[in-house]
């Protein structure tokens, strides 16, 4: 379970506890694994030691190293469950004897220069074994190495919640059932995990830079160790273009990351940032990096499209003013996105930008026919066009709609307001 689903049953809410939870989850994960080679067991031994913590230390006091606390129960939690065991000759296919862990993982550390020896691109890699598909590798990978919620994963592949809960559960018992042994992955295997690993870090780059659901509009922790991974990879694999257009296109995103939140934690759209907030040595690097790609010629689907998206990115971060905003060129852009890798997001992004282009009825127009299950965006981005088009009663019915979709606490709180302001039309 994750962080918030796990505080959440508790009616106190530990700051410490949540701080060294979302900067540690990865690690502790990671650490669960190699010790105990049982993934399975390791994010549930993981939550009964949040459990514990935000129950004790409210009353007994935050301890000197919190992360070990967790690490100690949580092994403590998995040690329980291994000992209770009674299918043994499962046991020892999965986890081995002392002896023999203690072997393979001296072995493994005895020569670490074709080792990845980052812990959250190694628990990545893990989870993307070939043995799963690609879209519940990443899934597995986004829930257990990076915390986010189930309902956040659902969101980000567009599927219902207990779809995705259902996938994860399988992916899980997959890995069990097969027999996996999660050894410390070489540097060779990253090559063929490629896709995986980058699909997972954009996925969770977008789930911290637009959080689905929780308290925080944006999670910039969570969306910097999203960069911070494709950073690591892109260490080992220099001329990949793939690499390179993504991370140009976290870094253009990223770089506003100050500006998207008020003082008082609320969103601030695009049109009122204050610009001199935009980091502009990482948008100068993110321009550098797409320079090298910005051809789409032969490059792979995912490159291209991330190519795309960062054109998009960098006509808003090139821009001085909202004005100087080259709205049809962003459409044009838009339009090839969608030919490259057609989504529903994609839609949604072109519907605003063609509202800026040409008008509100026309981005009401691009909004026709489109359909993102579970999202409240498309009714936000609808009601804000109705209201531009002096249509102000179906913009209270699409306000109403985006509010009872809503899951995000800033959000509702920025809809909410919209919406009471149309009272006195």
């Amino acid at each position: 379970m994750c962080l918030h689903e796990v505080l959440g049953h508790h009616p106190v809410t530990d700051s410490a506890l949540e701080r060294v939870v979302r900067q540690e989850w990865g690690r502790l994960i990671a650490l669960l694994v190699a010790r105990y080679r049982r993934l399975d067991l390791a994010e549930d031994a993981l939550g009964d030691a949040i459990e514990a913590a935000a129950r004790l230390w409210p009353t007994e006091g935050v301890p000197d190293s919190p992360a070990a606390w967790l690490n100690t129960v949580a092994s403590r939690r998995v040690l329980d469950w291994l000992r209770s065991e009674t299918m043994r000759r499962r046991r020892e296919q999965l986890l081995g004897t002392e002896t023999e862990r203690r072997a393979a993982w001296a072995g493994m550390m005895a020569d670490p220069g074709d080792l990845v020896e980052d812990d959250v691109l190694r628990l990545v890699l893990m989870c993307t074994h070939p043995v799963l598909p690609a879209q519940a590798a990443s899934a597995l990978a986004l829930r257990l190495v990076l915390g986010i919620s189930t309902y956040d994963v659902a969101r980000l592949f567009l599927v219902p919640e207990a779809t995705m809960a259902a996938r994860i559960t399988r992916a899980k018992k997959k890995i069990v059932s097969a027999g996996i042994a999660f050894e410390v992955p070489g540097a060779d295997v990253l090559p063929a995990r490629l896709d995986s690993v980058a699909q997972t870090a954009y996925l969770a780059f977008s789930a911290g830079y637009t959080p689905g659901s929780g308290t925080d509009l944006l999670r910039a922790d969570l969306a910097a160790e999203a960069v911070r991974l494709v950073r690591v990879v892109l260490e080992q694999c220099p001329e990949e273009p793939v690499l390179k257009a993504l991370l140009a296109l976290m870094l253009l995103q990223h770089s506003r990351r100050e500006a998207r939140v008020g003082a008082d934690g609320e969103l601030v759209l695009l049109a009122d940032q204050d610009r001199s907030q935009w980091h502009d040595e990482e948008i100068d690097e993110a321009l550098a990096l797409l320079s090298e790609v910005n051809s789409s010629v032969g490059l792979s689907v995912t490159a291209a499209a991330y190519v795309m998206q960062a054109r998009i990115a960098a006509e808003y971060a090139t821009a001085e003013t909202m004005d100087d905003i080259q709205w049809g060129r962003v459409v044009g852009h838009y339009d090839l996105l969608l030919q490259i890798l057609p989504s529903p997001a994609a839609r949604l992004a072109r519907a605003v930008a063609v509202s800026e282009a040409s008008g509100p009825e026309a981005g009401l127009t691009a909004l026709k026919g489109l359909s993102l299950p579970g999202s409240h965006r498309p009714a936000a981005v609808r009601a804000e066009l109705l209201i531009r088009a002096g249509r102000i009663t179906e913009a209270r019915a699409a306000y109403a709609e985006a509010i009872g979709l809503c899951r995000n606490r800033a959000e509702l709180e920025h809809l909410s307001k919209k919406a009471a302001g149309l009272t006195n039309h």
